[in-house]
């Protein structure tokens, strides 16, 4: 086997984002592209020499090939060991338990989360740190920087590795250790939940659907939910992971978990219902009828995380995104604990973890974990959900309603508008921004702007400051919007609209949360002349 020099050149465009690079599967796959990015990936980290890497991805199109390469080139790089899953499938939080578990020097994960899969869809590449969590924007910086002069990588000339069969093998002075995906993590989980009681609520006939979207999750949920807590076969949907992910959009919201939405609403609906997205790290929760949004459900898991034998000690703090609606700060407020927001971005919630500041973290985009990984856990969630449910032996209604009763209701909703032309988002944004010293005080739609800014995150364990994290305008009575651009699309521009505003009458709580949102949603409109600048007066999803 011989180590191979391929001289090459800097590709632009080769910038990680808040979850790695991702790009149209076609684009990874052209020449070089793959081999430049992971290259700059081992250099931007100092180097693989002698270091042991976890590997693994949700299944998409080119995820066996490009696993391939990144193995020809560790080994060709001088690491010492790599971890695989199984046909190099890995939930993203079952990647961060390995290189945690194993005391790894980092992973690399093979996904683009909840965008669609296939031979023209999209691709992603992203590296995690030793503590499991992704790369901060020091390490990410440093790989981009080593994108723009590279000019050849390491690769090995060796033959495929054989990745589909439990057990070790070598390549050339590389350990190669091919794990099954889905058994470490599952024993983490039995640590964390009262499996017995989940059981027990499962015997007594409490019906469960969860929609795996054709996504990495299925065999998490099968062995999980099927297996070891004994819900009937079929309970998992949609449970085989596919290249393309069936046609479907592996987004766990109401708009793509359409299926789901319409079985939780129809007249014969089980008793809970959950989804997940491409990769596993995102979750959506829905009872008969019932819609729990993610805010909620990050405030609900704080409220009641206790009840949970891994959190019976009480929680540290919580952590949110700034995005996400202060349905957890309340709670938090009332347990007296710390709470936290971050800018958007799981690698944000990994300082305060590492440093015990907080032990729940939760992002509106679906996204909600504890500090057992350093990644959203979708199937954690699904999992605390149903410990509370077996527990407070209370439907999702209910404790949505006793919540709502307690805190009092964070009316939110996020709409985006997808793929349109970058330098009309940008001008957008540029144009609210300069305008951001002048809205308070004014009135708009009757309500009353009181403070106005661009988000900047000083980081309380590092120091580090993130800037430009998104514009916020905040009206009289709390209620507010939110626009960031996302860094998760790999076409054009995704803006994402926040609205918030809190109702604390009872008598109030029943609304549709459009309707409740009306003026502000008009407001932000008018506010940020989204249609003059976009040509868009509706979102493409609405959540």
């Amino acid at each position: 086997m011989q180590v191979t020099d391929v001289v090459t050149q800097p590709i632009d465009g080769q910038k990680p984002g808040t979850s790695g690079l991702r790009k149209k599967t076609r684009v990874f796959m052209g020449p070089h592209y793959l081999e430049n990015f992971v290259q700059c990936i081992f250099d931007g980290i100092g180097g693989a020499a002698g270091k042991t890497f976890v590997l693994g991805g949700d299944g998409r199109f080119f995820n066996k090939r490009a696993a391939q390469v990144i193995l020809r080139m560790a080994a060709a790089n001088g690491a010492a060991r790599v971890i695989v899953g199984r046909d190099a499938l890995l939930s993203t939080p079952a990647a961060s338990h390995l290189i945690r578990l194993n005391k790894t020097d980092g992973g690399i994960i093979m996904s683009a989360s909840h965008n669609p899969g296939g031979e023209d869809e999209d691709f992603g590449v992203k590296f995690n740190m030793p503590n499991g969590g992704p790369a901060p924007e020091a390490v990410t910086n440093a790989m981009f920087a080593r994108t723009k002069e590279i000019t050849s990588y390491k690769i090995l000339e060796a033959q495929d590795v054989d990745i589909s069969t439990v057990g070790e093998t070598t390549l050339a002075d590389m350990k190669v250790s091919v794990v099954d995906p889905v058994a470490d993590y599952a024993d983490l989980m039995e640590t964390l939940f009262d499996f017995d009681a989940i059981r027990a609520m499962i015997a007594g006939g409490f019906r469960i659907s969860f929609d795996a979207m054709c996504a990495i999750t299925g065999p998490y949920g099968v062995e999980i939910i099927e297996n070891r807590l004994g819900a009937p076969k079929g309970t998992v949907v949609h449970g085989t992971p596919l290249p393309d992910f069936g046609g479907m959009h592996p987004d766990p919201n109401p708009t793509w978990a359409h299926e789901l939405m319409d079985t939780m609403n129809g007249p014969d609906a089980p008793d809970f219902g959950a989804a997940s997205d491409g990769d596993g790290d995102r979750n959506m929760i829905v009872g008969p009828r019932v819609y729990v949004s993610p805010s909620d459900s990050l405030a609900v898991l704080a409220a009641n995380a206790h009840l949970a034998k891994g959190y019976t000690a009480g929680l540290a703090g919580v952590a949110r995104s700034m995005p996400t609606s202060a349905a957890a700060d309340r709670v938090a407020e009332k347990l007296g604990l710390p709470c936290y927001e971050t800018p958007t971005g799981w690698k944000f919630f990994g300082n305060l973890m590492d440093d015990d500041r907080v032990t729940l973290c939760g992002e509106e985009s679906f996204g909600t974990g504890s500090n057992h990984v350093r990644e959203k856990d979708g199937l954690w969630a699904v999992l605390m959900w149903l410990n509370i449910l077996a527990v407070r032996k209370m439907s999702v209604a209910e404790v949505m309603a006793d919540h709502w009763a307690t805190y009092g209701r964070n009316y939110y909703s996020r709409h985006d508008f997808e793929a349109i032309e970058s330098d009309k988002a940008d001008a957008m944004i540029s144009a609210l921004r300069a305008r951001l010293a002048d809205l308070p005080g004014q009135t708009v739609h009757g309500l009353t702007v009181t403070a106005a800014d661009d988000y900047a995150y000083h980081d309380p364990v590092d120091g580090s400051v993130s800037e430009h994290q998104g514009v916020r305008v905040i009206f009289e009575g709390g209620a507010r919007f939110v626009i960031r651009l996302s860094g998760t699309g790999t076409s054009g521009a995704t803006m994402r609209l926040y609205l918030e505003a809190l109702e604390t009458d009872p008598t109030n709580f029943a609304q549709d949360p459009q309707a409740a949102l009306a003026p502000i949603i008009a407001a932000a409109h008018e506010i940020a002349q989204i249609s003059a600048h976009t040509g868009r007066d509706r979102p493409d999803v609405t959540t």
